[in-house]
């Protein structure tokens, strides 16, 4: 791992476990890498790392200290079980998002910020790109809440969807494209759930990499 973690207070005064990633060559801008339900894993560090050596300063804030101090789960299991009655009944997703803003104004004066989330953190992101105030361009990796949502982005944002995924219907997916909200763009492909991360069985080398570089080509083309 190339980063670290460190502690940031929050709006609400909570200090929390932040994983942070220095930029490796030219600095391109910032990026806030939201998790998913199983906390700051070593997937989730990896992420960070690999962004870091596209040229990103990126932090990761670990959005369940509040509630479960240090929280890293397996993906099944008694860990997939605590995610998710963390992130459904316990956390409150307006603190993700909140904290998401503390991240981008932490990050803002240096140059553009961009957000890039999975699974919750994809729910996260995409919020973020209505709400939170600094960001340049979101990419959201399949957010089970995206297709319930009726806010649309205020900047560019791209969402992945896998048309397999068994926890996101593809009827609500395929009916949000089709009403083309503002500022964002949905790819569909041809995976299940969590298809970015090599540690799960729905991993899908193919369309992990065409999502990243649809997410680097978004970055690139606001700033970063």
């Amino acid at each position: 791992m190339n980063g670290s973690m460190i502690r940031m207070t929050m709006a609400d005064g909570a200090e929390i476990g932040v994983y942070h990633a220095e930029p490796q060559g030219e600095r391109r801008g910032g990026l806030v890498l939201v998790q998913e339900i199983f906390g700051i894993t070593d997937h989730i560090r990896d992420l960070c790392d690999g962004f870091a050596a596209d040229g990103y300063e990126v932090l990761a804030p670990a959005l369940f200290d509040r509630e479960a101090p240090g929280f890293e789960a397996a993906y099944g299991g008694e860990g997939l079980q605590r995610g998710i009655e963390l992130s459904r009944d316990i956390h409150p997703i307006e603190t993700s998002v909140a904290d998401v803003q503390v991240c981008v104004d932490a990050l803002k004066a240096k140059g553009p910020v961009f957000a890039v989330g999975y699974c919750y953190g994809g729910s996260v992101a995409w919020l973020a790109a209505a709400r939170v105030e600094g960001l340049a361009a979101v990419s959201s990796y399949y957010g089970r809440l995206v297709p319930e949502s009726t806010e649309a982005p205020k900047v560019p944002t791209i969402a992945h969807f896998g048309r397999h995924d068994h926890g996101i219907p593809i009827e609500g997916v395929e009916a949000l494209a089709a009403a083309e909200p503002a500022n964002a763009t949905l790819y569909i492909y041809d995976a299940g759930h969590g298809f970015n991360s090599d540690r799960r069985d729905d991993y899908s080398p193919e369309a992990a990499k065409l999502a990243r570089e649809r997410t680097l080509e978004l970055f690139r083309a606001n700033g970063g």
